[in-house]
């Protein structure tokens, strides 16, 4: 039996169904990423995990025990917050030390392990400041140690990195991914980002309208995609339906198509299938061509070595295309 299993779970507000028929576990100390667009019921379902929000029924079991009857201080499970939600009149400390307080531990005890949590999050040195005189990044890192301190049995992150920037949001997830597998800690982490979803995780639940599409880890996400939804929402995929599939290729297909940009390569002109250029975007590491081979057009991710390897708009190509790396969707 899994650590966390979410059996048969439904929600609704009036006529509007916000998820139904929701199954998926966590092992314990698994990072499990909840991922669909905004409005698929994600952070709902954390809120209900939580106790946040009911549920209208189902069984959300921790350890053997269904929790679903228990008030949100009763369930020992941590939530950290996309708006950071501190006290603005307290310190760093005691923002991270309010839950302990509330359980009514021992100061000593209080002090000694907002000291030990400070110290993971890497605050130390700013735990006499308010929340005012933090960065955004910082106040998260605050957020994450107050949830941290009470040592719960389940994490819950409720798109924590998405009002911060690139480079602290990077910095930042890999510091709650360090500090998830220091403490073997089962996590459900919430996004709309597919690339922090892909980085994360151990497991990812993809979410649509309600319903979970797809689950599994990042890499059968992202190679086997079940249906146009999961292709079109991980990764860069070319869609093609299957006339321009069997255009492209000479080959009968008979349902629509996905090609990764990546999986597809450039060749000398009078090898592979004729192409042509047509434009061309530098995204830093990758550059992404635009290009036309057999009247179908299609998105290629090339590594952007140097200058010297650019294709021009408008140079006829080559283009070998490997057939086991495509992907018929329904």
């Amino acid at each position: 039996m899994s650590y966390l299993e979410v059996r048969q779970l439904n929600k609704r507000y009036g006529p509007t169904t916000i998820f139904e028929q929701i199954d998926f576990s966590a092992d314990e100390g698994e990072f499990v990423t909840l991922l669909g667009p905004s409005g698929c019921g994600k952070s709902t379902l954390l809120r209900c995990l939580a106790g946040l929000t009911g549920v209208d029924s189902g069984e959300i079991v921790i350890a053997g025990k269904d929790i679903v009857p228990l008030a949100p201080q009763k369930r020992a499970i941590g939530m950290v917050f996309q708006s950071y939600a501190l006290f603005p009149n307290m310190t760093v400390e005691k923002n991270v030390a309010f839950g302990l307080k509330m359980q009514k531990l021992p100061e000593a005890q209080i002090r000694q392990r907002v000291q030990e949590v400070l110290e993971l999050v890497e605050l130390t040195d700013y735990a006499r400041r308010y929340p005012h005189q933090l960065s955004g990044g910082q106040c998260q890192r605050v957020a994450l140690a107050r949830s941290l301190v009470t040592r719960p049995r389940l994490l819950l992150l409720d798109e924590p990195l998405s009002a911060l920037d690139a480079r602290i949001r990077r910095h930042l997830r890999d510091q709650i991914r360090r500090i998830q597998r220091e403490l073997n800690l089962t996590t459900l982490f919430v996004t709309h980002d597919q690339e922090e979803a892909l980085t994360l995780s151990d497991r990812i639940v993809l979410m649509n309208r309600g319903k979970i599409v797809q689950n599994g880890d990042a890499e059968a996400l992202y190679t086997q995609p079940v249906d146009l939804f999961a292709a079109g929402f991980i990764g860069n995929y070319n869609l093609l339906s299957a006339e321009q599939a069997t255009q492209l290729t000479g080959q009968p297909f008979h349902s629509q198509v996905a090609i990764r940009p990546e999986s597809m390569q450039f060749v000398a002109p009078g090898l592979g299938i004729p192409a042509e250029i047509l434009s061309h975007s530098l995204l830093g590491n990758v550059i992404r061509y635009r290009i036309r081979a057999q009247g179908v057009e299609l998105a290629v991710d090339v590594l952007n070595r140097s200058a010297a390897d650019l294709h021009p708009d408008g140079q006829q190509i080559g283009l070998q295309l490997e057939m086991s790396t495509l992907r018929q969707v329904a």
